[in-house]
């Protein structure tokens, strides 16, 4: 199993528009704790270390 790279989310407009507003009457610092929370459940969720280091070293690229 690899890394899904193509696009696998329904309605990403939506999506996205749901994350931001999460954050909008956030200060930056919870903001950013929110999105730490919000890593660890999702790479809970995944659970595959090989899968999750993956993504780490994409996410860490430059341009990544």
């Amino acid at each position: 199993m690899s890394l899904t790279l193509t696009p696998n989310i329904n309605d990403p407009d939506g999506f996205y528009a749901e994350l931001i507003g999460s954050q909008r009457d956030l200060s930056e610092e919870d903001a950013l704790r929110m999105n730490a929370r919000l890593v660890l459940l999702l790479a809970n969720h995944i659970g595959d270390r090989t899968i999750l280091s993956e993504a780490i070293r994409l996410a860490r690229a430059p341009g990544g």
